[in-house]
């Protein structure tokens, strides 16, 4: 028997089915779905199987479930199931991560096997994390929240204290600072790692469903509920429920998640048996909601049973000194997830990087740090943030931007004078006219006052 978990994501059902009961007869234990949005849920930091997935489906296709997933996890083996037409598709799906692929019709004994090696590779990965940390290497917390300032250093001993529990947790933090990576660091270093993590955007549920979306319905329930649906916190049981930015819930939705907070027991929509539920409750939010409740949109009982136990993710303005490692960790990770070999970063550019404001915090770093992978260059702000300029990748650029930069300064220290510039830079006063030309450099901005070429 092949001992291992799959995750089978298939929207067409008779083939789903007819993959699951093949996986399931070679002995493997398999959950399949339509929705690629539960495997999302199950395959976290922690999974100990395989995610096997049509290439071709509606709404999210097989090659992005495989990049979100490899953004939580870059070593989760994916296999993409393909069509004929499809294997150019699959070759850079390859490229970009995917374990293998296999293309339809297709044996069972050959489904089999790529899935047996995939699942004895994801031991392996899981194995060495486990020798990394007893050899006393950075464990998995340091891989996803990076740096050695002392905020970060914090919140990595809060997070490892506070995971092992069953506390809920209010995660504080700016946009892109990586609030959604310490939810998952606490549901994977919890009891609950095995079971689903459920991550329910607060700001995107549509007003007139979210209680069906949350608490579920029967059939009935409304016009349009032709037949009974579990809701979100249901589809969680076991596991973990993270509410992001949970201050853009509306009032009267706050009432109802507060007593399902309290209680834990959900109640249908058209139903009046409640449910007994068993989860941890994470929520986020860019702020620490107390301006909220003094201005009457949230409640401030709510906020008393979230926030027991509160997290404060630090910007990178915070953190300035991690900026660097951070850069170079998210651009080796880059790298690998493009296939591309290891790129090289001049000291000027890491400079620039730790020198530059990053609204966006390790969002907007990560992608950055993507396009300097795949030699597009990288957008650096001037200090003062009103403009910029692109320092890429590329020797030549680098150079013609030294070059600039060192005539520039001549020209400054000069007063726009051109012979001392050339002579003092051992150039002949064509070639010196000729860089001004290329790099645009007018003589007028330079000078004090009207002067002759001296």
């Amino acid at each position: 028997m092949n001992a291992g978990h799959i995750l089978l994501v298939d929207d067409e059902e008779e083939l789903r089915l007819s993959t699951a009961q093949t996986l399931d007869l070679a002995g493997f234990e398999v959950k399949h779905f339509a929705n690629p949005e539960r495997v999302l849920e199950l395959a976290g930091f922690g999974f100990s199987g395989i995610v096997i997935a049509d290439i071709r489906m509606p709404g999210m296709d097989g090659l992005t479930l495989m990049n979100r997933l490899h953004a939580i996890d870059r070593d989760v083996p994916v296999i993409l199931v393909t069509g004929h037409g499809d294997v150019q598709l699959a070759v850079r799906a390859m490229r970009e991560g995917a374990y293998d692929f296999i293309e339809k019709p297709f044996a069972s004994s050959q489904l089999a096997e790529i899935a047996s090696r995939a699942l004895g590779y994801r031991r392996l990965v899981l194995e060495n994390r486990v020798l990394r940390a007893v050899a006393g290497q950075r464990d998995d917390v340091e891989q996803r929240l990076v740096g050695r300032s002392n905020v970060m250093v914090d919140l990595r001993r809060k997070l490892r204290t506070v995971a092992p529990t069953d506390a809920d947790v209010l995660i504080v933090g700016e946009t892109g600072s990586g609030k959604e990576v310490v939810a998952r660091a606490l549901h994977d270093l919890s009891p609950r790692a095995n079971r689903p993590f459920v991550a329910i955007n607060c700001a995107a549920l549509p007003a007139s469903l979210i209680e069906s979306e949350l608490f579920g319905h029967e059939a009935g329930a409304f016009p349009g509920a032709l037949r009974a649906r579990f809701g979100k916190f249901e589809l969680a049981q076991g596991g973990t429920i993270l509410l992001d930015e949970i201050g853009s819930m509306p009032l009267d939705v706050q009432g109802k998640l507060l007593r399902v907070i309290q209680e834990r027991v959900i109640t249908r929509l058209g139903a009046n048996d409640p449910l007994p539920l068993d989860v941890r409750f994470l929520a986020t939010s860019k702020t620490g909601l107390e301006d909220d409740v003094e201005a009457g949109r949230f409640r401030a009982d709510l906020l008393y049973r979230l926030n027991v136990i509160t997290l404060t993710v630090p910007p990178l303005s915070a953190r300035r000194e991690d900026i660097p490692l951070l850069f170079m960790q998210l651009l080796t990770e880059a790298a690998a997830r493009y296939r591309r070999d290891p790129v090289s970063v001049s000291p000027h550019v890491i400079a620039a990087i730790a020198d530059r404001q990053w609204p966006g915090n390790v969002r907007e770093l990560r992608n950055a740090a993507d396009r300097y992978a795949l030699d597009l260059g990288m957008p650096v702000v001037d200090p003062d943030g009103s403009g910029g300029e692109e320092i890429s990748s590329r020797l030549a650029d680098r150079v013609a931007a030294f070059e600039k930069g060192v005539i520039e300064n001549a020209l400054i220290a000069h007063g726009g004078s051109l012979k001392p510039v050339y002579e003092s830079l051992g150039l002949s006063r064509k070639t010196l006219y000729e860089k001004m030309q290329k790099y645009d450099l007018e003589r007028a901005r330079f000078e004090a006052e009207p002067a002759e070429d001296k």
